[in-house]
């Protein structure tokens, strides 16, 4: 498998943007998103994207050449209309906003409607908190999970993420989706023949299996069980009805070419946390160091640091298949 350095892997993706009707500054974007996500080991939401992206790019299923447009209502209220583009440059345009709003309110909330996947999320909120700042970030995809008791899917795998600046290290981020295991990981292992764990997923009759290719035609299992069903609908309100976007059942897939844009939705709470408690950080800290002082505990997040940091020094490889998929569209 070839081995790339982060920003040869990067102009590569670029450049497939570029040939496939993405603007510049778009593609530099999603680009620099995904090949950040593969630096973490999150190879389900890295450079394999590029070539779903690049498809729906072409089609005309993502708008590629689009610009969000960002607005603000009230004084802690930001808006960005996607315009059924890339999740990514929607989001830094309304997060950017966020961070000049958030100096005079201590508060702000952020929508983006008519959106598409965000990626990973933890990396966004992550950003702010680089930043001083803290924030929860929610998201709808289509449609992977029944409600409760239900046999048909309804809401996305709805991730949820959190980031906070703390004393002495990286920033604490918490990321997760609410399906006990990403859609992205079972179209990972349905891609190379691989078998998923039982619980991840039932049949499209609702029987518990190991198939993922069986899986993508079920439904997906929530984290929590009835708990964490209910919890997914509280981000799909959120994500969805905040924002004026598609639920995940009237969603279109991140992957198919045909049919109308996705046209999610992603939903953000930022917070300048010295205005609510001036030794806010020195508080975490404490809290962490309860944590970290219990032997076989870790923070969330660190895993991926130290994947990040090998892969800045070493590169990254990716599968042949690939590669040669992505050379052959330039």
């Amino acid at each position: 498998m070839p081995v790339f350095q982060l920003n040869e892997l990067k102009e590569l993706a670029t450049n497939v943007f570029l040939a496939s009707n993405v603007s510049p500054e778009n593609a530099e974007i999603v680009a620099d998103a995904l090949v950040a996500a593969e630096a973490d080991g999150l190879a389900s939401h890295g450079i394999q994207r590029v070539t779903y992206y690049a498809d729906q790019a072409k089609s005309g299923t993502v708008k590629g050449q689009v610009a969000p447009e960002v607005t603000q209502p009230a004084y802690a209220v930001v808006r960005v209309d996607a315009k059924d583009g890339f999740a990514y440059p929607a989001i830094k345009a309304g997060l950017d906003k966020a961070v000049d709003v958030v100096e005079k309110t201590g508060i702000v909330a952020v929508g983006i409607g008519n959106s598409h996947h965000c990626g990973v999320v933890g990396h966004h909120v992550e950003a702010l908190a680089d930043k001083g700042l803290v924030s929860l970030a929610f998201g709808n995809t289509p449609a992977a999970m029944a409600p409760w008791g239900g046999s048909r899917a309804l809401y996305g795998t709805n991730p949820i993420a959190f980031a906070s600046p703390r004393p002495n290290g990286a920033p604490l981020v918490v990321d997760f989706a609410m399906s006990k295991v990403a859609r992205g990981k079972i179209m990972l292992a349905a891609k190379e023949g691989k078998p998923i764990e039982e619980g991840w997923a039932l049949d499209k009759d609702g029987n518990p299996i190991t198939d993922a290719e069986e899986a993508l035609r079920g439904t997906l299992m929530p984290m929590g069980d009835a708990k964490g069903a209910a919890l997914v609908m509280v981000v799909e309100i959120l994500s969805a009805a905040f924002t004026g976007s598609h639920f995940g059942f009237e969603a279109n897939s991140f992957f198919d070419t045909e049919g109308d844009p996705p046209r999610v939705g992603q939903f953000f709470i930022i917070f300048k946390p010295e205005l609510f408690s001036p030794n806010y950080i020195e508080r975490l800290g404490v809290m962490v160091q309860a944590i970290v002082e219990q032997p076989g505990t870790r923070l969330p997040g660190e895993r991926r640091y130290g994947l990040r940091d090998k892969a800045h020094k070493e590169g990254v490889t990716i599968p042949d298949a690939l590669y040669d998929d992505l050379m052959g569209r330039l």
